[in-house]
């Protein structure tokens, strides 16, 4: 049987943080099963890393692969929500400052 991928449930990164969230911590998650989800993890790795170049392209990637399919509407349930959670994660570093 071969070993779970790399950031699964049955095997986390070593970096995996879902077992430290505090209970009124907001979270995201972007599961693989979407279609962005590996251009989007990759283009907060390069602008974690400080390569913008890289993660400029990668950006116009991620363009390319949503023009060629209409996006949801903002007014979606989904992005509310999302859009929810973006506000919540900036309102909870706000109040959690280290």
């Amino acid at each position: 049987m071969a070993n779970p991928p790399v950031g699964s449930k049955a095997n986390p990164s070593q970096f995996d943080v879902l077992d430290k969230l505090g209970a009124d911590e907001p979270y995201f998650v972007i599961r693989a099963h979407d279609p962005l989800s590996s251009a989007l993890v990759e283009l907060h790795a390069y602008i974690g890393a400080g390569q913008s170049g890289a993660a400029h392209n990668k950006l116009a990637e991620i363009m390319a692969l949503t023009a060629a399919k209409p996006p949801r509407p903002a007014s979606s349930p989904k992005y509310r929500e999302t859009f929810a959670i973006s506000l919540a994660m900036e309102q909870w570093r706000e109040t959690h400052k280290d």
